[in-house]
C-alpha cells in the first residue's frame, strides 16, 4: 500500500482547501478583536460582560475535557482486539498522514444518528464514530466506506483541526452566524480530500448522509453530484451558509470532479 508522505509540505498544501487560511484568518481576527475588546472593557470595569467573554479559554478546555471523558467512559475502544479491522484502518491512516502516534478511536451509541468526529483534549487525539454509521463497515459489510470516514477523521487531526489554540482562536467567530460555519464547511473539504487520498474507493459511502445506512447502496452518486449545477439560488446558498457541513450535492460534486476545490458560499 503507498501512503501519502505528510510531512512534504507541497502534499500537505494541495490537501488543504485554498479558501482554509484565508478563512481561518478571519475568524482569528474576530476572536482578537472580541477578547481584546473585553480586555479593555475589564479594565476600565464597565461592567461583568467581559469576564464571562474572558472566560472562554477555560471553558473551551472543559468542554474538550468532558467530551473526550465522555467517548472513554461510554463508547467502546477500537483495538487489535476489539473491531482489529476498523482498529489497522486508524494505524494506516496515522501512518499516512505521519501522525506522531496513532490516534485513540471510540464507537459510542448512535440512536439513529449517522456521525464521526475528531477532536483532542491535551496532547491525546482521538476519533468517534457512531455505531449506526460504524455498522456500514461492519463486519466488513462496506470496508472502504469505513475506511474513507477514519481517513477523514484522522484528516482533521493531521490538518490540525482540532487543536485547543485552533478552537479557541476561533471560539468567538463560531458563534457568530455565517461565520464560524464557513470555516466549518472548509475544514469539511480540506478532510474530504484526506479522505479521498486515504481511501478514494469509499467515497460512494457518504450516500449514508442522504438516506442512511439501509437504501445508500441504492442511490446514484453521480446523479447527487450532477444537481450541484442546477439545483441552486438564494435559499440554497443560504442552507449552505448556515450549515456546519457542505450541502450534500456541492460535497459530492467536490469528490467526483477533482479539478477543482469545493464550493465555500
Amino acid at each position: 500500500m503507498v501512503f501519502v508522505t505528510w510531512g512534504d509540505r507541497r502534499r500537505r498544501r494541495a490537501l488543504r482547501h485554498p479558501r482554509e487560511n484565508l478563512v481561518l484568518v478571519v475568524c482569528l481576527v474576530v476572536t482578537a478583536l472580541a477578547v481584546v475588546g473585553a480586555v479593555s472593557r475589564a479594565v476600565e470595569a464597565d461592567s461583568s460582560e467581559p469576564l464571562l467573554l474572558l472566560s472562554i479559554p477555560a471553558l473551551v478546555f472543559f468542554v474538550r475535557g468532558q467530551l473526550y471523558a465522555t467517548q472513554r467512559v461510554n463508547g467502546v475502544r477500537i483495538t487489535e482486539t476489539q473491531f482489529p479491522e476498523a482498529h489497522q484502518m486508524v494505524v494506516d491512516a496515522a501512518r499516512a498522514f505521519d501522525l506522531p502516534s496513532v490516534p485513540d478511536a471510540y464507537v459510542v451509541l448512535g440512536n439513529g444518528q449517522i456521525n464521526a468526529f475528531a477532536s483532542g483534549h491535551g496532547f491525546r487525539r482521538y476519533v468517534a464514530v457512531t455505531s449506526d454509521l460504524f455498522e456500514i463497515g461492519g463486519r466488513l459489510a462496506d470496508p472502504d466506506a469505513l475506511r474513507f470516514i477514519i481517513g477523514h477523521e484522522v484528516g482533521h487531526i493531521a490538518a490540525g483541526h482540532v487543536s485547543y489554540w485552533r478552537q479557541f482562536g476561533v471560539s468567538v467567530a463560531n458563534i457568530i452566524p455565517g461565520i464560524g460555519s464557513t470555516l466549518s464547511r472548509v475544514q469539511e473539504y480540506t478532510a474530504d480530500n484526506h479522505g479521498y487520498e486515504f481511501c478514494p474507493e469509499g467515497v460512494q459511502g457518504l450516500r449514508i448522509l442522504v438516506v442512511g445506512k439501509y437504501l445508500y447502496r441504492r442511490i446514484d452518486f453521480d446523479d447527487i453530484a450532477s444537481r450541484a449545477t442546477t439545483d441552486q439560488g438564494l435559499f440554497v446558498m443560504l442552507v449552505n451558509l448556515l450549515a456546519s457541513h457542505p450541502i450534500n450535492t456541492w460535497r459530492f460534486h467536490a469528490l467526483s470532479d477533482r479539478s477543482r476545490p469545493g464550493r465555500v458560499l
